[in-house]
């Protein structure tokens, strides 16, 4: 028995809560989370320096069934 895989992204407008809500009904299970910051790419004269933004978040799931 093999179990389907898939990756669940946090919409922009969306809440963790909403996006598991997503994930249930479509029958998956989240057993991983991972997040990866954002980085805005900021050029003051010479020197160039990276600012966090925001950040990424995407669950992996697994089929419930």
């Amino acid at each position: 028995m093999s179990k389907k895989k898939m990756q669940f992204e946090v919409q922009e407008n969306e809440s963790i809560e909403a996006c598991l809500e997503r994930m249930k009904k479509q029958g998956y299970v989240p057993v991983r989370r991972t997040e990866k910051p954002i980085f805005k790419e900021v050029i003051t004269g010479k020197e160039t320096s990276y600012e966090p933004v925001g950040r990424q978040i995407v669950f992996d799931a697994v089929s419930s069934e």
